[in-house]
């Protein structure tokens, strides 16, 4: 008897063992979980059962990779086709492709691609090409659906002056190949809706600047590296633009011109090269938030512009030049609430320079800084010092000061915490912070 209940113990856990719980499940959160498997693994999944073998073809993303197909030059896009054509979602959300093989998808194999995703009403597409140039075709540029796109590398574009991307707000835009420079003033101007611009470039050569004129603009980031031609670079035009990044290394950044962006509120400017023009700063007066990590050798204050708007700075400072800059805009930011300034760890006397304040207490530390951080803060710098000084003596609203100086022994924390508490603070109410 007891013999007989273990075996019926051992048939009804088997029973257990072999029940489908994925399959029960909701087949809204089945798609869910195979969305989060790369395309490959999860069209493998169609041997599992009858249920199963179809499953993928709803999936709302899709990413096909080169490597995957390497059974000779033109198999990446035919099978790609036909997974597309098998696609059965009526809205196919993204697409991904990359095309990492030499000869794997050629210029045609990508035209054929596209003509076969336009048909899927597709929101998002990603391209990338490494090796040989892919010219896009000519069809994407009038797809109703595409809502992002995101182009990378060798991909060249030779836009007509033909473009309808009504419902695209996010262009990507990273290191591709332009014919001309109307290439990318004829995609811009076919995209009435775009809010998102992100554009990196390398080893810039042209005649003229990029025009990037879009009313419906919002965010905009450039970054360029390598040589950039001085006639090279950007005229910005983005009456709607309210966030602004601007970065470059090595040599000469180019040619900077923003002609109208009054509703502006943060700009973040980071360039190690020396910009052609030296009203860069001076566009930017609307702003509320500002971001300064280029040195002002390559970013001049603008002479008598004054940053009203202006209530949170952070400033990158690494020489005597900084500081001076460091006190203009203290004394053209009058409603300055938040300073944040980051400073190289290794100094000598020499980098850091004399700290020249202000002639007349600016009125940003009389009635409105609360916040002041400094991180990187070398106490051991009598020129460092006079800044702290200068400021916490003379700002009346200051709520707290942190400041962050790394790798410093047990002692030599103390003895920093008892140089800044011998300043006499203006703000009774000042809580001071060491990190």
């Amino acid at each position: 008897m007891k013999r007989r209940k273990r075996d019926r113990k051992r048939i009804h856990s088997r029973r257990i063992v072999s029940v489908d719980r994925i399959s029960e499940l909701p087949e809204a959160l089945i798609l869910e979980i195979l969305s989060l498997l790369p395309t490959k693994v999860a069209v493998a999944t169609s041997v599992l059962s009858k249920q199963w073998k179809s499953l993928w073809k709803m999936l709302p993303k899709l990413e096909f990779h080169s490597y995957d197909h390497k059974s000779g030059p033109g198999a990446f896009s035919k099978n790609v086709s036909k997974a597309l054509l098998s696609h059965k979602a009526p809205v196919l959300q993204s697409l991904h492709l990359k095309i990492y093989l030499l000869g794997w998808c050629t210029t045609s194999d990508t035209e054929t691609l596209i003509g076969v995703v336009l048909a899927r009403k597709l929101r998002k597409l990603v391209l990338q090409v490494l090796w040989e140039p892919i010219r896009i075709s000519n069809g994407l540029y009038n797809c109703e659906t595409l809502e992002t796109l995101e182009l990378k590398y060798h991909v060249l574009l030779d836009v007509p002056s033909s473009v309808c991307l009504k419902s695209l707000t996010t262009l990507h835009l990273h290191y591709v190949n332009f014919k001309d420079n109307d290439s990318l003033l004829n995609l811009l101007s076919g995209c009435p809706n775009l809010e998102n611009l992100d554009v990196r470039q390398n080893s810039v050569s042209s005649t003229k600047p990029f025009t990037i004129a879009v009313p419906s603009l919002q965010r905009l980031t450039i970054y360029a590296s390598g040589r950039v031609d001085t006639d090279a670079g950007y005229v910005i035009n983005a009456p709607c633009l309210k966030f602004l990044k601007i970065e470059g290394t090595d040599q000469v950044f180019g040619y900077f011109l923003i002609e109208n962006v009054p509703e502006l509120e943060e700009a973040m400017i980071s360039v190690s090269s020396h910009l052609v023009n030296d009203n860069l700063l001076g566009s930017l007066t609307s702003v509320k938030r500002l971001n300064l990590e280029s040195s002002p050798s390559q970013i001049k204050f603008p002479t008598g512009s004054i940053f009203y708007q202006l209530v949170y700075l952070e400033l990158l400072t690494h020489n005597e030049e900084c500081w001076n800059l460091l006190t203009l805009m203290l004394d053209g930011s009058p409603n300055l609430q938040v300073l944040k300034i980051f400073s190289h760890r290794y100094w000598n006397n020499d980098a850091v320079g004399k700290w020249n304040q202000p002639e007349n207490v600016p009125e940003c530390l009389l009635f409105h800084l609360e916040t002041f951080f400094w991180k990187g803060y070398d106490w051991r710098q009598e020129a460092l010092f006079e800044v702290v000084r200068y400021i916490l003596s003379n700002t009346n609203c200051l709520k707290i000061a942190t400041f962050s100086s790394k790798q410093l022994r047990s002692e030599e924390r103390v003895e920093m915490v008892k140089d800044l508490n011998s300043v006499a603070r203006a703000s009774n109410s000042c809580q001071l912070l060491v990190e």
